[in-house]
């Protein structure tokens, strides 16, 4: 990937819950069409730091940059002005609405003229507008009229994705995107993830399901204790590998030895 300047930059975050210090100066940079992932144990700081990132936390300290511009700390809208969206793992897509209906959600377009001012949609521009995005991404839905909760839970997932890419112009962020997906729901993830960065939107990936980040992932970024304790090329990366690096552990000469 050749090298171009960070669309993302989280610089020096910091947050504390009482005395517990969930975030200690944590930092990372993503750059347009990279994806990176943010991997580490239960209670490493990555919950707190995406959300920091996107606007759902307030740091206590640091800050956030798109495109060199500051976000404003704990602004959801801040973030999203600027061109991030957000996929957590509960999803957040109304079962009940159709395909179309959930890419749309909130952000409807109406007709024009008096009909328009009236509140009535152009659900024709919608679905078509809908169809060209699945078909960019290569989302492959039979029906997009078809009510989201009877989609299987890769289908639901990339429909979710698919929305953050029609609000995102410039940085993605997924929460545990494969979490509870068969190897076939998650490949289908995994391509949309590929189809998004061809775009030239940044990705911003955290994951539990380390097989899945190395198929993916430019960059993977460790935290432990609050921190970015290292960062890892994936070429060349094994499972175990990566297991060593969030549990502090350097390898070197076929040896654990268990670093701070």
């Amino acid at each position: 990937m050749t090298a171009t300047a960070p669309v993302l930059v989280a610089s020096e975050l910091r947050k504390s819950y009482g005395h517990v210090k969930a975030l200690r100066g944590a930092s990372l940079s993503v750059r347009p069409g990279e994806v990176v992932a943010i991997v580490g144990d239960n209670g490493a700081g990555k919950s707190t730091f995406i959300s920091c990132i996107c606007g759902a936390l307030t740091p206590d300290a640091g800050n956030v940059t798109i495109d060199g511009t500051p976000l404003e700390p704990g602004s959801i809208a801040s973030a999203m002005s600027a061109g991030l969206a957000a996929v957590y793992q509960d999803l957040a897509v109304a079962p009940h609405l159709s395909v179309v209906e959930n890419i749309f959600l909130s952000t409807e377009i109406r007709s024009g003229g008096p009909l328009g001012r009236l509140g009535v949609l152009d659900r024709r521009t919608m679905r078509r507008e809908a169809e060209q995005l699945m078909h960019s991404l290569g989302i492959d839905l039979p029906n997009l009229d078809r009510p989201v909760e009877q989609l299987s839970g890769g289908q639901r997932q990339v429909v979710a994705v698919a929305r953050a890419v029609s609000r995102a112009s410039r940085v993605i962020v997924l929460d545990e995107p494969t979490a509870a997906l068969g190897a076939k729901q998650s490949q289908i993830v995994l391509d949309t993830i590929t189809a998004t960065r061809r775009r030239g939107i940044a990705v911003l990936l955290i994951s539990h399901d380390l097989p899945r980040v190395l198929e993916v992932a430019d960059r993977i970024v460790v935290m432990r204790l609050g921190s970015v304790a290292s960062e890892i090329d994936p070429s060349g990366t094994t499972v175990s590998d990566v297991v060593a690096a969030m549990l502090g552990e350097n390898r070197e000469n076929g040896e654990d030895r268990r670093t701070p």
